[in-house]
């Protein structure tokens, strides 16, 4: 399952469908990708950097393995299908895809009982470069969505 995991990162997050709150699961380490923090030194390409010659893995694949690495139920979490951002990184180039939580209120309890957070943009505005570029790019298509 790892090796899933190997170029690419998920986000999590949570948005309300009548207050439009929005939040964004952190481990406790601080970082906002899963399973694992990004490599030092990584940044965001810009979509005219990215050019895709290699066959993708399907998020959908990704979804599964978060949700069996998680224990989460294989509802709770959707692929958002406008969010693929590439990443250079020291190792290679990464892809971040985005899931968010189907549930009506945000698990709160549920996230914490796995050692992680929902928080908002502005109590994550801490985050290294390239998760703040990440988590700004995500809104974006959170509220264009």
């Amino acid at each position: 399952m790892s090796n899933l995991f190997e170029n690419h990162r998920l986000l999590l997050f949570y948005k309300g469908d009548i207050s439009a709150l929005t939040l964004f699961a952190q481990h406790s380490n601080g970082s906002i990708c899963f399973p694992e923090s990004l490599p030092a030194l990584s940044e965001v390409l810009e979509s005219d950097e990215t050019q895709i010659n290699e066959i993708n893995l399907h998020p959908a694949l990704l979804l599964k393995a978060i949700n069996q690495l998680l224990d989460l139920d294989d509802d709770l979490l959707k692929i958002e299908p406008t969010f693929c951002e590439r990443i250079d990184t020291p190792n290679g180039l990464m892809t971040v895809y985005m899931a968010r939580f189907t549930l009506l209120d945000p698990p709160h309890k549920l996230l914490e009982s796995r050692n992680l957070k929902l928080k908002t943009l502005t109590e994550l505005r801490r985050q290294s470069p390239v998760e703040l570029e990440l988590l700004r790019r995500a809104y974006i298509a959170v509220m264009e969505g």
